[in-house]
């Protein structure tokens, strides 16, 4: 069952939203920075596998970012805000419009 939350992160002033699957792996993952919650990330794990496939994982990781590298199972000390999907979807669509908008390219997932 996929499941969705955010968790602040007050070191950076950073808000990690994420979408996780059923084995607690991030499969979508933003980050919003500051008080203007400015996207500094907006990363897809299936995005970025078929960026890898690609050689293009440096072009991608460079404009959206990465997802998590660990299951959420092994996090510490997050306190996670459990969201809808539409809550999550909202944030994900204008993130992606955003990162996209200020540095157009040819990738795929613009589209």
């Amino acid at each position: 069952m996929t499941t969705w939350m955010r968790c602040w992160w007050d070191e950076e002033d950073v808000w990690f939203y994420f979408e996780v699957d059923a084995d607690g792996w991030v499969t979508r993952q933003i980050e919003l920075q500051g008080p203007a919650l400015t996207p500094i990330a907006a990363a897809s794990l299936a995005e970025w596998q078929q960026a890898s496939d690609t050689n293009r994982l440096d072009e991608y990781d460079n404009r959206f970012g990465i997802t998590a590298e660990l299951p959420v199972s092994e996090w510490e000390g997050h306190h996670p805000e459990q969201l809808t999907s539409d809550e999550f979807e909202e944030v994900w669509d204008s993130a992606r419009r955003q990162i996209v908008a200020l540095s157009p390219g040819p990738l795929a997932e613009d589209r």
